[in-house]
């Protein structure tokens, strides 16, 4: 048996999911003609309470888009230390972007209202003008934590009373949102503009969508398309997203859930030094500074078992869609 946990984007499409896809009902979407793509685009945009939204082939586009659409060079972009956008985009916004990075130091990946505030540059021409703040909730290299809804509004309130944008990089937004039992709408109104994931825990096989205002995604689409972003029949893509948003956004409560059984038997391993706060569908765990990390991923691939090392000492496992009961007893006894 293969228990994949090195991610949730390793998730295949359900026979049903398929059929979805393969009914679809397809056009250009460059040309704008695509109708599937039009109903998701819509669909999403409607339940975050923004004006519009556009398909993209993946979440490291969409808040790429985002920050070119919000920023002008020379400017900076201000988000954790541990934020995928910094750490795991490929130094995207310098390269795209030419904008530079102010970093804050937080718990998990997530920051302070007063954090935010002391790391503001001031009109002065030593300093690029601080042009964005960006959130990813949950955290990936946090251990899938998530924000508390107290401190977005506090944060998305400053922004707003000092004319910076806020963007939300919602790789795995819906675990959070299903977490805390909050809704779409009540997130959607802090933020200017969010990315959104659909490719992960909610099992579509590709795709992220970019919600914002009319005018932000006209620019936002123009931006895609020099990112080399636009594609055609992408209505059978949109389609598997349609399908997971409808079906596959309660069960993730069943991930979170086993993400806790497997941090409860990881506990009693004596090779392991610490298990970080499981608040979600990830379990991050460091092992030991005498057990050899290579060896100890091997040895857990020899009996079927598939993890991901994130940083020294460091290993991820992420439940999803795949990983059900008989994946469950299989851990138990093998993990």
């Amino acid at each position: 048996m293969i228990v994949d946990l090195r991610s949730d984007t390793v998730t295949q499409p359900t026979a049903a999911m398929k059929e979805a896809m393969f009914n679809a009902v397809v056009g250009d979407d460059v040309l704008g003609d695509d109708p599937t793509v039009i109903q998701l685009e819509e669909l999403v945009a409607s339940h975050f309470g923004h004006e519009a939204a556009l398909f993209c082939p993946s979440g490291t586009m969409t808040n790429q888009i985002a920050i070119n659409v919000h920023t002008n060079a020379p400017g900076e972009v201000i988000c954790d230390n541990l934020a995928h956008i910094y750490r795991y985009e490929g130094g995207g916004m310098a390269f795209n972007s030419a904008v530079s990075n102010r970093l804050i130091n937080g718990d998990r990946g997530r920051f302070t209202l007063a954090q935010l505030k002391a790391e503001i540059n001031q009109d002065d021409v030593h300093f690029p003008p601080s042009q964005l703040v960006a959130l990813e909730n949950t955290c990936n290299k946090g251990g899938g934590c998530y924000w508390e809804m107290s401190e977005i509004e506090k944060i998305a309130a400053y922004c707003r009373s000092v004319n910076i944008p806020i963007h939300l990089d919602g790789a795995r937004l819906y675990n959070a949102l299903i977490a805390q039992n909050t809704s779409e709408l009540e997130m959607g109104r802090h933020f200017d503009s969010i990315s959104i994931c659909l490719s992960k825990g909610l099992g579509a096989p590709v795709g992220s969508l970019l919600t914002g205002t009319k005018d932000f995604i006209k620019k936002a689409k123009r931006i895609r398309k020099i990112f080399g972003g636009g594609m055609r029949q992408s209505g059978y893509l949109a389609a598997a997203g349609i399908y997971a948003l409808e079906n596959n956004v309660e069960r993730l409560k069943v991930d979170h859930e086993n993400a806790k059984i497997i941090g409860n038997i990881l506990s009693a391993k004596k090779e392991i030094k610490k298990i970080y706060p499981i608040d979600t569908n990830i379990i991050l765990y460091v092992l030991n500074n005498e057990v050899d990390l290579q060896s100890y991923l091997d040895g857990l691939k020899s009996k079927g078992i598939l993890a991901l090392p994130i940083g020294y000492q460091i290993v991820r496992l992420v439940t999803h869609l795949n990983i059900g009961a008989v994946e469950m007893d299989y851990l138990e006894s093998n993990l």
